[in-house]
């Protein structure tokens, strides 16, 4: 298969996802949509991620390839290729697909619990820790299942029509090395201020096996959502 990867930030990129892509035999382009770069065609792919990013996602007066974009998943949920949301490009998804998007209570930064919702469609954990970097969340779109939940956020994540269409307000395909260029690089989430659900630069870092674990969690996550679409 051949995968669009669209990247909103030189900070938020593919991380180990690429990587597993090539370990699957897959191939993939990444569009650097924040340095100018139009978004491609879906014709030219078998499946679409779209990464996350810090800007609003209706800020089009600042970024106009964002409505490009949108139509873009628009289509691709029109149609019945794989599409991957993470962070920002999960609340694109979630919007394109009527759901409400806009600042949770807290924000979240750093390792937090993942509770695996009865009705998630994926086999995965019942708890699993993952990489939080947000400040907006969004509600569950009309007919899709939820994945699971945290105690700050409880829709973490959403799969829609039968899993082709899937959204992750968390990160499980992050580095140890791409996290701390995040944290160097990039201003945290808004309201960081003012959360107690955000966690020193010290304290992300200090535990690697954290990252080690987020791959085979990867590899299961991946695995089903590409094979949740017919050949």
């Amino acid at each position: 298969m051949h995968l669009h990867l669209l990247q909103h930030s030189p900070h938020h990129g593919p991380a180990r996802i690429a990587d597993w892509l090539d370990s699957m035999g897959h191939s993939h382009t990444v569009f650097h949509l924040y340095a100018g770069e139009a978004p491609p065609d879906l014709a030219d792919c078998d499946a679409l991620i779209a990464l996350d990013g810090a800007m609003n996602i209706d800020d089009v007066a600042t970024h106009p390839w964002l409505k490009r974009e949108r139509k873009l998943i628009g289509r691709a949920l029109d149609g019945n290729k794989p599409l991957l949301g993470i962070g920002m490009g999960a609340r694109l998804i979630a919007a394109e697909l009527g759901a409400t998007v806009g600042r949770g209570t807290f924000a979240e930064v750093g390792w937090h619990e993942v509770t695996l919702a009865p009705e998630s469609p994926f086999d995965l954990p019942e708890q699993f820790t993952a990489f939080m970097w947000h400040g907006d969340v969004f509600a569950l779109p009309d007919d899709a299942l939820p994945l699971g939940g945290s105690p700050v956020s409880p829709v973490q994540g959403f799969a829609w029509d039968a899993g082709r269409a899937l959204g992750l307000l968390c990160h499980i395909e992050v580095t140890r090395a791409g996290v701390a260029e995040l944290l160097d690089c990039e201003e945290r989430p808004k309201g960081s201020d003012a959360s107690p659900h955000v966690q020193a630069r010290e304290a992300i870092l200090a535990d690697t096996s954290r990252f080690d674990r987020l791959a085979p969690l990867l590899d299961r996550l991946l695995s089903q959502w590409l094979r949740s679409t017919p050949a």
